[in-house]
Order: structure tokens, then C-alpha cells, then sequence
């Protein structure tokens, strides 16, 4: 990421304001699922990579801003990223886009119950993607009553904790697969575990 004062033009007779031009630089194999959009007048690519091009302001009238940091202005990129995948969310599975009404307060509360739906599924999203318990509780009755069996079966405890371990493979095969009928990646501990 770069990031360089320019005099931009308007119509391309015109001196425009002055605006800090933005660059950023990715890997085509870059496969991020949140990647930031920018208009495709302003996306570039070589053979290697992908270049993107952003104009922020550095001026608001009477007020100069101060020049914003690389680590900062990459923070807001992301976040606009965030917020549009958010946006298309919304749109896509509560229905932000699908209102009916007469009256502003009737278009606000639709927004705030979608907004909020969003907010619920975003993070369930981030709950389910964290590490699962080692056992479930039906595994942990399923385990308890071969034990207690024990005595009056041949089982072994070697041959009990196999079991189990091949109940947690099916578990974690079958979370693999949830991910990959959604068309996601899951995370990257999951695919390390599983191969």
C-alpha cells in the first residue's frame, strides 16, 4: 500500500482539489472472502497482481486534515469492505432490500429489525466459526455407558476411545462439508486438522 498527494482535474480542464491517492497491491491468488471493492475503472492487474486505486480527500472547505496514516487508511478500506459485505447480506438473507411502507418512521424501523437481523447472523457466523468442544454430550453419555458396560463386556478402553475419535472425524467431516456446500472456506485450523 502506497499513498501519494495528487492535484486531480475535473471534466480534465478544471483543477480539482487536492486528494491523497491511494494504491494498494494483492496477490491474484489472494483469496480473501472480504476483499475491498473499488469501481472497475479504478482495479488494474499484471500477472502477479492486482492493483487498486482510491482517492480520499484532504480538505473539508475551511478545515485542512491531518494526513492520515498507511495503517489507518487501510483500516477504512477494510472496513468499507466489511460494511458492503455486511450491506449485501442484509440484502440478500433478511430482506433490507424488500420494504413496503408509507411513512420514514415505518422505512426506519424496517431498517433497525434488518439491521439488527444482520447483526444477530453476523454473529452467530463468527460463533460457529470457532474451535468445536472436543465432545459433544451425547458422545460423553456414549462414552460413560461403554465404560459402566465394561465389566460385563469385552470392550476395552483402547477400543472405546477409537470410537469416539471416529465419531469426532465423522463431526468435523461433516462441518467440512457444510462449509464447502456453501461455497466458504472454513477456518484455517479446520482444514489443517481434517488432512
Amino acid at each position: 500500500m502506497v499513498k501519494r498527494r495528487v492535484q486531480t482535474r475535473i471534466e480534465r480542464k478544471r483543477t480539482g482539489p487536492e486528494e491523497w491517492l491511494v494504491v494498494t497491491r494483492r496477490p491474484l491468488a489472494d483469496d480473501r472472502p472480504l476483499e475491498p471493492r473499488a469501481s472497475r475503472d479504478a482495479t488494474d492487474q499484471d500477472a502477479r497482481h492486482r492493483y487498486q486505486y482510491y482517492l480520499t480527500p484532504t480538505d473539508g472547505g475551511k478545515m485542512a486534515f491531518k494526513e492520515p496514516s498507511l495503517g489507518e487508511l487501510a483500516r477504512v478500506i477494510k472496513a468499507g469492505a466489511c460494511i458492503e459485505a455486511s450491506f449485501k447480506r442484509g440484502k440478500g438473507e433478511v430482506g433490507m432490500d424488500e420494504y413496503q411502507v408509507r411513512t420514514w418512521q415505518g422505512w426506519h424501523h424496517h431498517m433497525a429489525l434488518s439491521l439488527l437481523a444482520v447483526w444477530f447472523l453476523i454473529g452467530e457466523t463468527h460463533r460457529g466459526q470457532q474451535v468445536t468442544p472436543a465432545l459433544a454430550l451425547p458422545q460423553v453419555r456414549y462414552g460413560l455407558s461403554v465404560l459402566l458396560m465394561e465389566a460385563f463386556c469385552t470392550f476395552s478402553i483402547a477400543s472405546i476411545c477409537r470410537q469416539v475419535q471416529r465419531q469426532l472425524m465423522r463431526n468435523e467431516v461433516a462441518r467440512l462439508y457444510h462449509y464447502h456446500t456453501r461455497n466458504c472456506l472454513p477456518p484455517r485450523k479446520l482444514r489443517r486438522d481434517i488432512q
